[in-house]
Parts: C-alpha cells; sequence; structure tokens
C-alpha cells in the first residue's frame, strides 16, 4: 500500500496548520502550534516530512530538479537544450542552486519540527512516535547528505527556526558527515524500526532500519571509512534486501516492491495528481510524441554511455569491429551507418549536405548492418535505451502502436510507423527505463504510477564493492560486483582473458562502469562523478558535448574550473544570511 502519499491526497481537506506545514520554507514561519496534537495530525505531519521528497517536481512543466533530471550533468544523460553549467557560463544567481537549497532546507525544517514536537504533542502510541521520530531522523539525515553532497559543509540545524534565526554559519563538510552519521544511528537503535518492510505491508514506503544501514554506509564512503561501509552494507543484506531477478521489468509498477527496493518515493497515478504532484514525471520528460501522453524526450542518453556497454562476453565494445574504419571517419561522415534503408532523392541530398559519407550507403541493407552494433551486448542496454532500429511499444493516437526508431524520421502510422520525438531534425538515444509502454501503464503523462527508487540493493552491492576494493579485498569486491553481472546477463568479472581484473586500479574503474550501466535515469551518475572528482575528466574531455548517435555534437561542452565540482552557495541565500562563507571560486 502506498500509504505515505495516499495519506497526502487528504491534506487538502485538514486544517490550515497542515497547510502551513507542507507550505512551510525554510525562512518563512515554522508549523502551526497545532500541529502534531491528534493521532491523526500526527500521521498527516509525518506524511509531510516525506512529501519533502517531492519538492522540485513540477507536473506543470520541466523543473530540471528532479533526481533523474540531474543525470544529465552526469556521463550516462544529456539534455537537447544547453545548460549553463555544462556550456562554462552558469553563475551563483542560476535558480538550480537556490531551488535545490530552499527545498532541501524544506525537508529539514520539516524533520526538524517532527523531530522535536512529536515527543512533546503527539498523543498517539509512545512505539508509534518513537517509530515516526526515527523515520523522521533518517529522512533529516536524508536532505544533509544531499546538501553536503553538493555544498560540502552547510549550516547544521536540528531545531525548527524562523526566517530571523536562519542566520548560522556553514559547519564543515565533516561535521556534516558526522550530523548524518549520527541521525542515522539513532534510527538504527530505535527498536520499533522495523529493518524491512515486506510488499503490501501497511507501512510499505516509511523508512526501514535497512535503508538507514545503506545511507549511513554511503556517508561512511565519502568520509572513506571502508571498514564502516562494508559492515553498514551487510546489515543491508542481514535486513533481508536481495536483487530481483529480471532487470528489465524490475522498473515496473508490478515489481515496485520487490526486495530490491530498499527506499523510494512513491508514486501513485490518480485523477488530479498532475497537477498535486502525485505520480512520476519521468514519461512526460523522457518519453516520446510516440509515448502516452504525447511527450517531450527532454532528457536524453549520452552516447558515452551506450558505447561503455560491453559486448555479452563482457569484452569492450568497439565499432570498427561492427563497423571497420569507423573510429577514423569524422562524426559528420559516421551519420551514413545509421540512414534508414530506401532513402528518397532528397534524403540523399540532404545527408550529403550534412557530411554522411554516401560512399558507403547500403540502399536495402543499411539498417541491418548498424542493427549489428546493438546486438550481443550486456542486455542493460536494450533494457534501458531506445537505440536505433530497435522498436517501442508506444501509441499511435489512443491506440496502441509499435514504433521503430529510424533515421530521417518519416511519419507515424498505426502499424510500421516511426518513433517520433520532439526533436525530430535530430537522432538521439533515448531512455526506455521510467518510460511507460502503450496505452494501459498509465492515465496521465504527468504522474506515471511507478515508484522512483532512491536506494535499491544493486546500488548497495556495487557501493560494497567499491568499500571492499579500497581495503584491497579484491576477491571479495569482485564477488559483488559479479551479483549484479549475473542478474544482468553478461559475463563475470575474471570468467575470460576479457574479464580478469588486474589488480585494485583496475576493479576501481571496473566498479565505476558498473554504476555507469546500472543506473542511467535514476539520479545517481552525476554525484557519483562529483564524488570520484572524475566529472571534468568524464564529461568535460576535449570534444564532447551535447551528441546525436554517431558522436556528432549539437552543443558543445566547455569546463569552468575545478572549483564547479563544488556548487556554490546560492546568491540569494548569501544576501540573506551574511555569515554564509561562499565556496572558493564563486563570485556573487
Amino acid at each position: 500500500m502506498k500509504k505515505i502519499f495516499i495519506l497526502l491526497m487528504t491534506v487538502a481537506i485538514v486544517t490550515g496548520c497542515k497547510k502551513n506545514l507542507l507550505d512551510t520554507s525554510p525562512y518563512s514561519s515554522v508549523a502551526s502550534s497545532n500541529m502534531w496534537t491528534t493521532d491523526n495530525l500526527t500521521d498527516l505531519g509525518v506524511t509531510g516530512v516525506y512529501q519533502a521528497l517531492r519538492l522540485g517536481e513540477n507536473s506543470g512543466g520541466d523543473s530540471g530538479l528532479e533526481l533523474y533530471m540531474m543525470d544529465r550533468f552526469g556521463f550516462t544523460g544529456q539534455t537537447r537544450s544547453q545548460e549553463s553549467m555544462l556550456s562554462g557560463t552558469i553563475t551563483t544567481g542560476n535558480g538550480i542552486y537556490s531551488s535545490t537549497w530552499q527545498n532541501l532546507y524544506e525537508g529539514v525544517q520539516r524533520s526538524d519540527d517532527a523531530i522535536k514536537n512529536i515527543p512533546l504533542k503527539s498523543p498517539s502510541d509512545p512505539a508509534k512516535k518513537a517509530r515516526y521520530v526515527a523515520e523522521c531522523k533518517f529522512l533529516r539525515a536524508y536532505f544533509y547528505l544531499r546538501l553536503n553532497q553538493l555544498w560540502k559543509g552547510v549550516p547544521i540545524y536540528l531545531e525548527p527556526f524562523t526566517a530571523d534565526q536562519a542566520t548560522k554559519a556553514r559547519s564543515s563538510e565533516a561535521d556534516v558527515w558526522n550530523q548524518v552519521v549520527a541521525d542515522l544511528t539513532d534510527a538504527i537503535n530505535e527498536p520499533n524500526l522495523p529493518s524491512i518492510y515486506t510488499a503490501g505491508a501497511a507501512n510499505y514506503g516509511h523508512a526501514t532500519k535497512g535503508a538507514a544501514y545503506a545511507l549511513r554506509g554511503k556517508a561512511y564512503l565519502y568520509l572513506q571509512k571502508w571498514d564502516l561501509a562494508a559492515a553498514d552494507f551487510a546489515m543491508v543484506k542481514s535486513a533481508g534486501y536481495a536483487l530481483f531477478a529480471n532487470y528489465t521489468t524490475l522498473f515496473k509498477a508490478a515489481n515496485e516492491q520487490c526486495s530490491e527496493m530498499i527506499f523510494s518515493i512513491q508514486n501513485v497515478a490518480v485523477a488530479g495528481g498532475g497537477t498535486q504532484g502525485y505520480g512520476s514525471t519521468t514519461q512526460w520528460f523522457c518519453g516520446t510524441r510516440s509515448s502516452f501522453g504525447s511527450c517531450w524526450n527532454d532528457y536524453l542518453v549520452s552516447p558515452n554511455l551506450v558505447d561503455l556497454y560491453q559486448n555479452l562476453d563482457g569484452s569492450p565494445f568497439n565499432w570498427d569491429s561492427v563497423l571497420p574504419g569507423y573510429s577514423s571517419m569524422t562524426p559528420a561522415q559516421r551519420e551514413v551507418f545509421f540512414l534508414r534503408n530506401n532513402l528518397t532523392a532528397a534524403e540523399i541530398a540532404a545527408a550529403t549536405t550534412r557530411g554522411a559519407q554516401m560512399s558507403l550507403y547500403l540502399p536495402t541493407s543499411n539498417e541491418a548492418r548498424i542493427l549489428q552494433a546493438y546486438a550481443n551486448r550486456d542486455p542493460r542496454l536494450a533494457a534501458n535505451v531506445i537505440t536505433p532500429y530497435a522498436t517501442y511499444n508506444g501509441v499511435f493516437g489512443s491506440n496502441n502502436a509499435t514504433v521503430t526508431s529510424r533515421w530521417p524520421y518519416r511519419a507515424e502510422a498505426a502499424l510500421g510507423g516511426d518513433l517520433r520525438t520532439d526533436t525530430q531534425s535530430y537522432f538521439y538515444y533515448l531512455y526506455r527505463k521510467f518510460v511507460y509502454e502503450g496505452n494501459a501503464e498509465l492515465i496521465n503523462r504527468a504522474y506515471g504510477p511507478t515508484d522512483f527508487p532512491l536506494i535499491r540493493y544493486a546500488d548497495v552491492l556495487l557501493m560494497w564493492a567499491e568499500a571492499l576494493n579500497e581495503q584491497g579485498l579484491t576477491s571479495d569486491a569482485v564477488a559483488k560486483v559479479n551479483e549484479v553481472r549475473t542478474r544482468a546477463g553478461v559475463a563475470l568479472l575474471n570468467s575470460s582473458t576479457a574479464t580478469m581484473v588486474a589488480g585494485q586500479a583496475d576493479l576501481r574503474e571496473r566498479i565505476r562502469n558498473e554504476r555507469r550501466v546500472e543506473f542511467p535515469n535514476e539520479g545517481i551518475n552525476y554525484f557519483d562523478e562529483l564524488r570520484w572528482q572524475s566529472w571534468k575528466d568524464k564529461v568535460f574531455y576535449s570534444g564532447n558535448g551535447v551528441k546525436q548517435v554517431w558522436g556528432a555534437n549539437v552543443y558543445t561542452y566547455s569546463f569552468q574550473g575545478d572549483y564547479i565540482y563544488t556548487w556554490p552557495i546560492p546568491l540569494v541565500e548569501t544576501q540573506r544570511n551574511p555569515n554564509l562563507k561562499q565556496n572558493t571560486g564563486w563570485i556573487n
């Protein structure tokens, strides 16, 4: 049962004190003194804390603030519009900084209010109150973890605060991590917090000890306390979490409460959900015009990620093995390989003008040739990405239709039509993960029903592998990676010459690549690249940018400087609070 957000649907009919809680920003008044004074208000108040996980979601348009949208800044994703963070022009006044800061501190504020006032005011059963406080400490830790990932030291508020009290200076990055660990330790030590909820449990979706161990282990990774991280990840396994058998169907609503999903944003598809924020927006902003709801495909897959998916035998994919001479051609020339069969004279002329090497065009077998590039690859590629000449179960009008991604686009049709995008003048790799199929999986593009995972067991396994490898426990780390690769259906590490691990440094990069191919469109990669200090090399290498499938840039990236690894304190916040010291390199 999606109890948390089903409760949220009743908020509109509750007294004004509830509305004040949900509308409170970290610089406005705290919750009404009437909150928490009944059992029902206690339930609704805690629901309001969970609802802060959804802040940044905008069902009326693309906010750019949701977690999955952050992949556009990383190695695995991109977006069709130029981003100032990637073009080297972003400033401290950019709205992504101020909105993210305010949304996360709103979560802190709600958590603080609950942690302080539930014990003081709520008449609920003591065991329930203790569990709720533990859950809210978990949530406060989550919000501070997110803040510290980006700003590396922020003010710590452990009591509800008003606008005139928001004057603290920044705590150090280490101090914030220690606060995250302290809150999660309190949650873990609470006897009334269960280790895991089974599917269908009344409280499914609430935080658990397993989630707290997973999040604390992640904090320990940032602190480079590898042994403590590994110990916490082992406790997640002991709590009962495990991989789901099928990667492709893992991200369907039917399996959103499987044992792999440790903590998720719960989504429900209900009438009105598009305006009130109960569902997922991935359909709208990752789907296409051939997806139910006629969607926008704002967020796209980087060719860098597609090329990273290995062959089934675990060997690296190499374009020259499929298309000899490919790497020596210019990106513009390579377009020839991606052209559809039986081009018209006008299409041939247009491709020639764009620079395609048309002497290599095969009028009746061009499609079959390029399909070989995506055959016999890690099955996660086909599960995550709509590749050229792959089919997608979409819609034509309001009816189900199987469409094919072809270039250049010609037309939709009830049978045999082309996949229509919102970017028809460019040919991109498109997301398949979290894009719904046909007309029966959701009722509106603005509120998909599938939960969005914030922590899942594959993430824990690969963080566990990282923690083990950094201790020099190579064989143990390989075993954790191989659990993920076994489920994926790709050759295991150390099973062949191509997959032999050459030591700690080699395994470190293999683990990082495993995370890159496992988690696209899950809002993980950008934060990984920042943590590994690999963002500059992996995203801003010479010539990289927003790319079409054959590598031609639509926009080119420009690295602003090493200081951009750390987000600036938003300009509006330094104006409100003069005690906030700006991060090095940023100018207000």
